[in-house]
């Protein structure tokens, strides 16, 4: 996900926007630029909707 793009809803599992974290973490070598950390923040939120829509769909 480019870091400009406005967050609209995960359509992704928390597992495959996790490896995008990762990669991002990664790739910044534990030092994110302020770019980078709008991304991360555009990826936590996304993978925290994907991990409650993921246990809703469990229950």
């Amino acid at each position: 996900m480019p870091p400009n793009a406005e967050w609209s809803g995960s359509v992704r599992s928390a597992a495959v926007v996790n490896e995008q974290i990762r990669a991002l973490w990664e790739r910044a070598q534990g030092r994110l630029t302020v770019e980078q950390r709008r991304e991360y923040e555009l990826l936590v939120t996304e993978w925290a909707m994907a991990r409650r829509t993921e246990v809703v769909e469990a229950a």
